[in-house]
């Protein structure tokens, strides 16, 4: 099957989650309440388990972590360099440089299903759990440093990097979880991805992005250009795996999280703008993730 039809599945969840709120009309309130039940309570434990129930040996993990943070620091550094070119609004571009490096969890582990099978969905939660923490550092910083707000506390009441460092943390220890417990765990687990890609289409927008065409465009190809370019180099580099290798690429490739929207607007940034961002990213990813994977083989 081509790669362009294993992708198929996850962005026609998409596409049903606008047509239920944009043509069959349900509510922005019943989509609030499925994201903050996705974001607080599914995704969470999906990836609390998928990390402890993973093996992880120190030399494996630290070159899966070199591997990401590598990715998300040069996101981090190309989002940084439309400052002294493009001079964009402060706000804006705190608003909307989480843009270049946060990536769509919820359409990268069905991706990685489907592209790699259960060991493709492993090393793709894996993946996530070590950079849902860098990822947010760098947003929430950049956000609280232009609103005023407390990085440390915003890090410590955010659900994903909680679950991730539980998860290391029993992972590390050797904790395994309880029968009942585990099949709980994978209850939630199962309904967060269908779920949460749902939710992603009924977020896009396409309003909000007056005035700042060169921004968005600068960090739309940062996160679809660049970052896969720097996943393959940063593969060859550490001579990873070829699995471990084409799911670093799609987890470079991944268009932006939802979160982020979700993140600018309780921290007093411009949500309306990020939406647009990540609406244009995840329509353009549907085309360009299936080119890398065809580019690298």
């Amino acid at each position: 099957m081509s790669v362009a039809l294993l992708v198929l599945p996850d962005f026609l969840l998409v596409a049903l989650g606008w047509a239920l709120h944009h043509k069959l009309r349900f509510e922005r309130d019943f989509f609030t309440g499925l994201e903050r039940l996705v974001y607080f309570v599914l995704f969470p434990a999906l990836l609390f388990q998928a990390i402890v129930r993973t093996p992880l040996t120190a030399a494996s993990a630290l070159m899966l972590l070199q591997a990401v943070a590598l990715v998300l620091v040069v996101g981090y550094i190309a989002a940084w360099l439309a400052l002294p070119v493009l001079k964009p609004e402060r706000m804006a571009y705190a608003s909307v440089a989480q843009c270049a490096y946060r990536f769509n969890t919820y359409i990268g582990l069905a991706l990685a299903a489907n592209l790699g099978g259960t060991r493709g969905q492993t090393i793709m939660a894996v993946l996530v759990g070590l950079a849902v923490p860098i990822a947010n550092v760098m947003a929430v910083h950049a956000l609280a440093r232009h609103n005023g707000g407390n990085l440390g506390r915003e890090l410590m009441r955010n659900p994903l990097v909680v679950s991730t460092l539980a998860g290391l943390a029993c992972n590390f220890a050797g904790l395994q979880l309880p029968g009942p417990v585990d099949i709980f765990l994978a209850r939630l687990g199962a309904a967060a991805i269908a779920v949460g890609i749902l939710c992603v289409g009924a977020n896009l927008s396409w309003e909000g992005g007056r005035r700042h065409g060169k921004l968005i465009a600068w960090m739309l190809v940062v996160k679809l250009l660049v970052l896969p370019l720097t996943a393959i180099a940063v593969a060859r580099a550490l001579a990873l795996p070829p699995l471990d290798a084409r799911m670093l690429l799609v987890f470079a490739a991944l268009p932006t999280a939802s979160a982020s929207y979700v993140l600018a607007m309780r921290m007093g940034g411009d949500g309306r703008l990020v939406a647009v961002v990540i609406s244009l990213g995840t329509l353009a990813s549907a085309a360009s993730i299936p080119m890398w994977l065809a580019m690298a083989g």
